[in-house]
This record gives structure tokens, sequence and C-alpha cells, in this order.
């Protein structure tokens, strides 16, 4: 039997649609939007509409329609810590995205665009491999104020694909190994996985600092910076994820220009680049005690991964660690609508929210 899956992954500063009949990709496009664009709207919850017309006007493209489809997968976002694989999109998790009391990312945005598509087409809807999915024992949790609990925010969706797909190509299952992975985009985050569970993870709030995320900072200034009068509190959210790392730094987010700019001469890029590639090392290092020394592979991904200049960088200071794999770009698409053919089959079983 045919099915024809529709997977929406909405990102920062893009929203990526792919259609599947099966195992067979039919379509997989990445529409960006111009920072100018989404700037001028009043917040994430505000991007709906306008990521709502790029899946519609892409079907449209194609010559598919709402009721062709046999489900609608969407990225998981950033909502209370739950388990890795599928949950069926309900009113309890729409409305918690729509009350605007979790954090603001545009990977919320995959279940309320995937819900409205589905109900538009009489079929079901999921999220899977959420932002917040993971494993953390009870150890990975505790943090130094009481207020404060450690959750995961990670790449879940695409590291948990690439781990997959590593172990394949080396003829293992994802749940024979321990793994250090490290995704490079827009924001940079790292997990442990062991044995098929994410164990701990560093977030793009507190890790390495990325193209478009401040990271982690010193706690005491970043607090004096926040009563000094100068930024309100949304300013300086903005600070911390959209508007940091590269961004502040450099007054661009694309690695591309950065480089262009070194090979000029730019000896402050240069240096800003070698800082990012420290960084990311010690995020991976910082990670190894969760794996107790039994790491098979580090593996970086993600779409900076394609830089080789950072990847070799990244490698002087981790390589001593372990083995180094680099798996360039994303496997996201293919996990959103593979993860839903084995929902669609009755192979996975799908989680409740």
């Amino acid at each position: 039997m045919e099915h024809l899956i529709l997977a929406i992954n909405p990102g920062s500063t893009s929203t990526k649609v792919a259609l599947y009949k099966n195992e067979e990709i039919i379509f997989n496009e990445s529409i960006t939007h111009p920072h100018t664009e989404l700037e001028k709207l009043d917040g994430i919850l505000a991007q709906t509409p306008l990521r709502m017309k790029t899946v519609m006007d892409l079907l449209e493209k194609y010559g598919y329609k709402p009721e062709d489809l046999s489900l609608v997968m969407g990225r998981g976002g950033i909502l209370p810590p739950v388990e890795v694989g599928g949950y069926k999109i309900n009113a309890r998790m729409l409305d918690l995205i729509n009350s605007g009391n979790i954090p603001q990312h545009a990977s919320n945005l995959g279940a309320t665009i995937a819900y409205d598509i589905a109900t538009a087409a009489g079929v079901e809807s999921y999220i899977y491999d959420a932002v917040s999915a993971a494993n953390f024992p009870p150890v990975a949790k505790i943090t130094g104020m009481k207020e404060i609990t450690r959750v995961s925010l990670y790449h879940t969706l695409n590291c948990r694909a690439v781990a997959i797909h590593y172990a394949r190509s080396i003829g293992k299952k994802d749940k024979d190994l321990n793994l250090l992975i490290a995704h490079l985009g827009g924001g940079i985050t790292v997990g442990a996985h062991k044995k098929g569970e994410i164990i701990d993870t560093l977030g793009d709030d507190n890790g390495p600092f990325a193209p478009e995320r401040a990271g982690s900072v010193p706690l005491l200034d970043l607090i004096d910076l926040c009563y000094s009068g100068e930024y309100t509190k949304k300013e300086m959210k903005e600070k911390v994820r959209g508007r940091g790392g590269l961004r502040d730094l450099l007054g661009t987010s694309d690695v591309r220009e950065i480089l262009k700019r070194i090979d000029a001469g730019d000896k402050h890029a240069e240096l800003v680049m070698e800082a990012q590639a420290y960084q990311i090392a010690k995020g991976i290092a910082l990670l190894s005690p969760a794996l107790r020394g039994e790491c098979d592979a580090i593996i970086i991904t993600g779409g900076l991964a394609h830089s080789t200049r950072l990847v070799e960088d990244v490698k002087k200071y981790i390589d001593w660690l372990g083995e180094v794999v680099v798996l360039p770009g994303e496997y996201e698409m293919e996990a959103l609508a593979l993860g839903g053919l084995r929902i669609l089959l009755g192979e996975e079983e799908v989680n409740e929210f």
C-alpha cells in the first residue's frame, strides 16, 4: 500500500518540507526566511501563517493537495521533557505551545502546522524526536540552584538519525555503541548517546556559541547585563538566541561570508572562528565523563559540518578523545518521514502527550 507522508521542519530562519511515498522521496525543499521578514512579526507564534503558506505552496508546486496525504509529521519542539519517538499531536500539546508558557522556538510550529494540515486532510498528525526528548539519569538533572533542573534541549531528531545511520554503516545498531555527537547549525548542541539512549546533552544556551546563539557565558556578567537598563527582557533573550554568537561578534551568521573575510586577511574573523571550533571541542569533551571513557566514535553533523576548515579545527582539539566521524548535513526529514511510516505500519508505538 502506498502512503504519502508530509514532513515539516521549521528552523530558526527556514522551513523544510518533504513528501515521501513510503520510503521514496518525492520532494525535499528548504525555504529560507530572511531575518528582515521574520523580525517584522511579533514573536515565533506570529510566524505560523507565513510558514503555513510555505508548506501549502510547495504541495501545490508539486501537484498535491492535503487530501492526498496519509499522515503529517511535524518536528517536535521545546516541550517539557518527553521520551524519544512519536507523539500524537493533541489539544493539550497545542494549548501549551500557543500559551507562550514554554520557550519559544520555531520548532514548536512543527506541531501546529502539521495539525492544521492533517485536520484539513482528515488524517492523523504526529511529532517525532522532540527537541526536549532524552533519557537523563537523575544525576544529570541536578544543578547548583534548587529552583533549576537540567533538561535536554538538543537536535534529537537529526542526532538520533545520525547515530542509527552510522551504526548501520559499520554493521551494528545504535544500541551497540557509545557516541558523542555534535550538531553544528544555526544553534550548536552536543549529546552523549549510551547504547541508544541520550543520557546527557549541552543545549544551545549552555554549550558552545553558534552562528546565532550566545552559548554559555559567565553568569555574573550576564546578570549585570540583564540589570544594566540597556536591554529589555525580550532583547536579552534575543541576544542569547537569535542575535548572539557569530551574528553578534561579526555581524553575520553566514559562515561562508566569514570564511571569505578570513581568506581576505581578516584576523579578527579568523580568531572568532578559531574560538568557535575551540568551544565546540570543549563541549564534546565536557560530555565525555557521561560515557566514562568508553566512546566508540565522535560524530560531527549538521550544516556547518560541510565546512572542512571548521571541522579540521575542531578535530585538532578533540581527536585524542576518539575516532572523529564527519556526517555533514541533516537527516531530519528522512527521520520524520520514516518514523511516520513505522507508525502507520504499526511497527512503532506512539506516545500520548
